[in-house]
């Protein structure tokens, strides 16, 4: 809202700096287009200086600090300007011409305008960089981690990032090469449906990211010259690297790339594995049993959290919702596995 009011001032400012300059004797003279011709150029340059500035990446910082210190550099640099624009208005020439008499105070104001708006709003966009206190100057570093989290195509296909954003767990902003973008695009246009679906999937995932305002997610480009010599899984790396963040990915065979280029990853298999219930020797739950074991009179079941449980005497019970007793656990690539012995059938 305070942007808005500040492009909406800047945009009655320099409309009337257009009207005190077709106002201005000099051009009483002119050809009857010129006015409208002025007025009309500036008020096109102060539109095209406020679409450059919406084009600018958005930040925060306090509003109030942010006007009266975007407004004093604003015009530091703008008197600075104005002394580097002296030469170009001398006094022998300002006493011959009315015209650049009247035109250098009009270019001074110019300057001082468009000055403050660019400092001004520049302050607006950078909050979280530091916090700024009168009477007393206190300069405050964002307590938010700076490195950023990069996402590469099979986390963003695989969809649990977004219920790990949800939990807050989080506080750096997501990075998304443009490359991946491209990827998941490729595969929800692709001829094979399960691709398509995954790649439609990965569509939506990234939809649900941008809306969210507690995510702030970026798309990078990462086709720069010195990337592309690389194969795509080394690029992805390399780009984290250089960005000194962290690779999330469910995919292992990158998560091993990563380690050799020295880049800090998260396997999402990793931190689901890691989350798991853990279970001791002895403990008891229930078990809905769905399909026999490998080794005779097995059977097999799954908790809530995909964890499988095989049963020792269960195959005569397949279909039942069974209580055992955790006898072992067994930590696998793949996951955990637990193993128990039935005690009795529970109550459906």
């Amino acid at each position: 809202m305070i942007l808005i009011i500040l492009r909406i001032l800047f945009v009655a400012l320099m409309s009337g700096l257009g009207v005190t300059i077709i106002n201005s004797p000099e051009l009483m003279g002119q050809s009857a287009w010129t006015p409208p011709l002025v007025f009309a150029s500036l008020i096109f340059f102060a539109v095209v200086v406020i679409l450059v500035d919406i084009f600018i990446p958005r930040k925060k910082i306090d509003a109030i600090t942010a006007v009266y210190f975007g407004l004093i550099v604003g015009l530091i640099i703008s008197y600075m300007f104005s002394l580097a624009l002296t030469p170009l208005f001398p006094t022998d020439k300002l006493k011959e011409s009315p015209f650049l008499s009247a035109l250098q105070p009009i270019v001074k104001l110019l300057i001082s305008v468009v000055t403050c708006y660019i400092t001004t709003s520049l302050l607006l966009q950078t909050r979280s960089d530091f916090r700024m206190i009168l009477p007393y100057v206190e300069f405050k570093k964002d307590v938010r981690s700076s490195r950023p989290y990069v996402l590469d195509t099979s986390a963003v296909i695989d969809g649990r990032i977004v219920d790990i954003l949800e939990t807050g767990i989080f506080d750096s902003p997501l990075i998304i090469p443009r490359s991946v973008v491209s990827e998941i695009q490729n595969f929800a246009e692709s001829s094979d449906k399960l691709r398509r679906a995954r790649g439609r999937r990965g569509l939506d995932i990234l939809n649900r990211l941008q809306n969210d305002p507690k995510v702030d997610l970026r798309v990078m480009d990462s086709d720069s010259p010195e990337l592309l010599q690389y194969p795509e899984d080394s690029r992805l790396v390399i780009l984290t690297k250089q960005l000194e963040g962290k690779l999330i990915t469910s995919d292992y065979n990158l998560s091993k790339v990563a380690q050799v280029h020295g880049t800090q990853s998260l396997n999402l298999n990793d931190l689901s594995n890691a989350l798991k219930q853990v279970f001791v020797p002895g403990e008891q739950l229930e078990v809905l049993l769905v399909k026999a074991g490998e080794e005779p009179q097995q059977g097999c079941g799954y908790l809530p959290d995909g964890t499988m449980v095989v049963v020792d005497n269960g195959r005569a019970e397949i279909g039942k919702l069974v209580r055992i007793s955790v006898t072992s656990v067994l930590q696998t690539s793949a996951g955990r596995l637990v193993f128990g012995k039935m005690e009795k059938k529970a109550e459906s």
